[in-house]
């Protein structure tokens, strides 16, 4: 027996006849996946799509010198601005330049220029400085007022006493931006009247008659707002007075002060046209 013979079937090594193909394990077999007979072929994958580059933005290159604030305005604008800074520095120098005229003593400007001065502080601007005082007030000042009033029957009635001060207290009361006639119009009034009359409530020179005028137009305005006059009811005369107590002192304090009020009452003053007219008719 030849020595390549294997088993009864020799294998014949002929290089045009074709081998025969090597069988496969069964692992192998089993491995691969099975199809069910008479599906379509699997698609083939598809190919993986060319990805395109984009350009990335370059930056602007910035302002070497960026304008901003009154510069980024064009030039008419900034004429504008130059002259409105302009009047406003000049209004704060003339305000300040006023103020201190006020409050200095008395020199040659304000001789030659006092009247000048005091339009431009009063009423708006005035200086008090009462607070910074060595004795600063400690006293509540009010002043009421009362009215005689000729019925249209020919008879007559007072009236009770209107505490004008209450009401200019309860009109600021609350009230953010009170007006100055609530402030100061009665105080200032009153405080021209104690200051141009004696003890004896008798006018001092030429200011103390103006006081009283002033002091009776402003009651006899008072009054007609209260809605004291019926129709046909006349107003006669009215009287003013003052009502002064101390302050009380903090609880920690030893001062010992009186808490009774005092009142200051002045003589009856007659009504005359000039004082109704504009108020009460």
């Amino acid at each position: 027996m030849d020595a390549h013979d294997r088993g009864s079937t020799p294998r014949h090594d002929d290089p045009g006849t074709p081998s025969e193909p090597t069988p496969r394990s069964e692992a192998s077999v089993a491995s691969e996946p099975t199809e069910p007979p008479g599906s379509p072929p699997a698609p083939a994958p598809a190919p993986a799509p060319a990805r395109t580059a984009i350009p990335t933005p370059r930056p602007a290159s910035p302002d070497p010198d960026p304008r901003t604030g009154v510069a980024a305005l064009s030039l008419r604008h900034q004429i504008g601005v130059a002259l409105a800074l302009a009047l406003v520095a000049i209004a704060v120098c003339v305000h300040i330049g006023m103020v201190f005229l006020h409050v200095a003593p008395v020199n040659t400007v304000t001789r030659q220029h006092g009247g000048a001065v005091d339009d431009w502080i009063y009423p708006e601007f005035e200086q008090n400085w009462k607070l910074f005082a060595p004795n600063p007030l400690q006293q509540n000042v009010a002043v009421q007022v009362r009215a005689r009033i000729r019925g249209a029957d020919g008879g007559s009635r007072t009236t009770g006493w209107y505490d004008l001060s209450a009401q200019d207290g309860r009109a600021i009361d609350g009230n953010p931006l009170p007006s100055h006639t609530q402030q100061n119009e009665l105080r200032r009034s009153w405080d021209l009247f104690v200051a141009t009359h004696d003890a004896n409530n008798r006018p001092i020179g030429l200011r103390g008659s103006l006081s009283e005028a002033y002091l009776r137009r402003i009651a006899v305005l008072r009054v007609g707002r209260e809605d004291a006059l019926a129709r046909g009811d006349v107003l006669v005369s009215v009287q003013v007075r003052s009502r002064t107590s101390n302050v009380p002192p903090p609880k920690w304090s030893d001062e010992k002060v009186s808490v009774q009020p005092v009142f200051r009452e002045l003589s009856w003053w007659p009504v005359t046209a000039d004082d109704t007219e504009g108020s009460v008719r």
